[in-house]
């Protein structure tokens, strides 16, 4: 007997334990349940709101490009001959007619003499003074035809005396005859020498010809810079023996540069020659100011883009050739535009939006945005004039309670 009631009294021990256990854990639950509430409720996040203000300000079409030389020159001589001075070197600043380099100059001085004397000859025989510069000739006047005339007029009194003798029987038909052949040999050589003095006059002007090409290959040897510019590469050395035409550098014009822009085919229509560029680079501080000068008359196939070329004044020569620049052309004046403060517009997954409050919590309205300008941010759609967002919200997220600061 004493084994039975001793399982009997397991029993209840155990029922009386399930039963303490359910009540335990029934007991808990409805004050549980207010804990996890407050834990899923943020608490009110404070925020500043800012109205959209309404400015004015002008339109603009944003570009990027690279800044290039107006004119870029190789420089290089026009008569062969050895380097013997070379006067500039990389950075050199040239202005124009300025000398460059140097050819060594005694062969084109001898070549000069030579010429000198050949076209002294020349005049001498013309019976010119050797060192006039006047080299006009009366024919007449010439030694050579003179003397031919003279032959000439002999011939012609002596052929007139035969023929007055032959009629009064006083000679020989024959002398008559030798006296028409002896005219008509000497109005040949009168005309010989009227030939021959119009070749000495052309011998006279080539020779005239000759010293001037001598002389402006004299002058040839010292190569100077057509423009004003800079020097950006060198490319011959002294004692280097150069032909004609070799380079000896290389000139790039650095006032004004030029702008070359690709505008996107959607804005293409609104640029035109003579509007304002404003220009900012990269490692020259501040903003430049240009003009278009050159719209391309046919929009790119493969990038879809008109190019466009701006001229940019760079007298202090802050600007360098080559250079990535950022451009907006002004396109019209006084439009009106709505702006927010740059930090109120959130981007994210390539989605730009603002932030507002309704009734106490956030609300996402979806943007698109314009130009900075300055500290504020363009908002061409999404928000009108006078609607309040957040001024920052940071990773502040819609429907998240919120309290407005005054």
């Amino acid at each position: 007997m004493a084994p039975s009631r001793g399982r009997h009294g397991v029993s209840c021990a155990l029922g009386l334990a399930a039963t303490l256990g359910i009540l335990g854990c029934e007991g808990p639950g409805p004050a549980a349940a207010p804990a996890s509430s407050a834990r899923r409720e943020l608490p009110p996040r404070s925020v500043r709101l800012v109205p959209a203000q309404e400015s004015v300000t002008d339109r603009r079409v944003s570009a990027t490009g690279t800044l290039a030389a107006d004119e870029q020159v190789v420089l290089g001589t026009k008569v062969a001959g050895r380097v013997g001075e070379l006067l500039v070197d990389l950075g050199s600043r040239v202005r124009r007619n300025q000398a460059v380099a140097r050819l060594d100059p005694t062969d084109a001085q001898i070549r000069v003499d030579q010429a000198a004397a050949a076209l002294q000859q020349a005049r001498a025989r013309l019976g010119l003074s050797a060192e006039g510069m006047d080299d006009r000739v009366d024919l007449d006047q010439t030694a050579l035809v003179r003397q031919a005339r003279a032959v000439l007029d002999e011939a012609t009194l002596t052929r007139a005396r035969m023929e007055r003798l032959w009629q009064q029987q006083l000679v020989a038909k024959a002398q008559v005859d030798t006296a028409v052949a002896a005219l008509g040999v000497a109005e040949g050589r009168y005309q010989d020498a009227m030939e021959e003095v119009r070749i000495r006059q052309a011998v006279l002007l080539q020779r005239r010809s000759d010293l001037e090409l001598a002389r402006q290959q004299l002058t040839d040897t010292i190569v100077t810079s057509p423009i004003d510019s800079a020097v950006s590469e060198r490319r011959a050395s002294v004692g280097e023996y150069l032909a004609a035409g070799a380079p000896v550098v290389t000139l790039v014009k650095l006032h004004p540069l030029r702008l070359r822009l690709a505008v996107p085919e959607r804005e293409a229509a609104e640029v035109r020659v003579g509007q304002p560029v404003l220009v900012a680079v990269e490692g020259a501080p501040g903003e430049h100011r240009g003009r278009v000068a050159r719209i391309s008359p046919a929009i790119s196939e493969q990038s879809r883009t008109l190019m466009v070329e701006a001229e940019v004044p760079n007298e202090g020569a802050a600007l360098r050739p080559g250079a990535f620049a950022k451009a907006e052309i002004v396109v019209t004046g006084d439009v009106r535009i709505v702006t927010v403060p740059a930090g109120a517009v959130v981007t994210f997954a390539g989605v730009e939006k603002v932030l507002t409050v309704n009734q106490g919590r956030a609300v996402e309205v979806r943007v698109q945005s314009g130009r900075r300008l300055g500290n504020r941010v363009e908002i061409v759609a999404g928000v009108k004039a006078g609607t309040s967002v957040v001024e920052q919200p940071g990773n502040l997220t819609a429907g998240q309670p919120v309290a407005v600061q005054p």
